[in-house]
């Protein structure tokens, strides 16, 4: 708890200076934990040996897993900042592709499951998403400190965003569906065996999560990728994509697994057009793969 207060502290004092000054410091700060944070750069070679192959470029795993650390520092600050900034000011830094498709389906009276990934800024997603798009519930990870818990989650809600713990989530899910309403599900963390079902996932036999799917064979939800893009962390491209198909075989199980192939293939031909944005300090594959984490 005082660790805590320590920090809000400090969060005001940042706040009072000038953005730049605050950019600049997050930046110093991923540049720091690039440097000393050993374990996460071992992981962020891990999963490119994976997915790549042994022979790697040095200059390609240095630019990924550097970004990976401004990703997720200014994820953070855009967090922060996220706690005092205005819908206007959200506004001006965020710009939609595609967003008639959202509103196409809002007329529709259809309920939504955005589908993304950490990818990018994925905190101006849901925030811009939720604010600027259609309001969004979210799922969250228990934290152990509930004082950090409550300050990320606030920090959400401040631009509309609902959420619902993980543990027991599908019944809030369910009812979202019903109401007509829209939800963001994140579909690049690992997944324990009795969450998932093997799909490919860049190249690689992977279990991945089945829960968009069958909210969109259970309640008719169209499943509408989201991500975003931004070169210099001040302005932000949030790119809506085309509704994934649905596959509608008449067989349960094999509808599942084709939509959440149909899903994962996206996610895939993301990442690779453009690998650098995506978080590969995680380790995605523990489950399916343990023996690729291993020193």
């Amino acid at each position: 708890m005082i660790g805590y207060y320590i920090f809000r502290l400090f969060e005001k004092f940042l706040m009072i200076l000038p953005h730049s000054w605050r950019k600049a410091f997050f930046s110093g700060l991923a540049t720091l934990a690039y440097h000393i944070d050993k374990k996460h750069r071992r992981i962020v070679r891990q999963n490119l040996e994976f997915v790549y192959g042994k022979e790697l470029d040095e200059a390609f795993v240095e630019e990924i897993s550097r970004n990976g650390y401004k990703s997720l520092a200014f994820n953070f600050l855009f967090t922060m900042e996220g706690r005092y900034m205005s819908l206007e000011t959200l506004e001006k830094k965020v710009t939609f592709e595609n967003l008639e498709i959202v509103k196409e389906l809002q007329r529709q009276n259809r309920p939504i499951v955005f589908v993304t990934s950490h990818y990018g800024e994925w905190e101006v997603v849901g925030s811009a998403g939720s604010a600027l798009a259609a309001p969004i519930m979210i799922i969250y990870k228990k934290m152990s400190n509930l004082y950090f818990q409550e300050y990320l989650l606030s920090a959400r809600k401040h631009f509309k965003m609902t959420y619902a713990e993980r543990h027991g989530a599908l019944k809030a899910l369910i009812k979202r569906m019903r109401a007509k309403e829209a939800t963001a599900l994140l579909i690049d963390t690992n997944v324990s065996e009795r969450d998932g079902i093997m799909v490919d996932f860049l190249g690689k036999p992977t279990r991945q999560i089945t829960t968009p799917a069958y909210l969109a064979q259970k309640f008719g939800a169209a499943l509408v990728p989201i991500i975003s893009y931004t070169d210099d962390h001040e302005n932000y491209r949030v790119k809506i994509f085309e509704e994934v198909a649905v596959s509608q075989t008449g067989d349960d199980k094999e509808d599942l697994r084709i939509t959440t192939q149909n899903i994962t293939t996206w996610l895939s031909d993301v990442i690779l057009e453009e690998p650098k944005h995506w978080f590969w300090m995680h380790r995605r594959w523990k489950t399916d793969y343990p023996e690729i984490y291993q020193k």
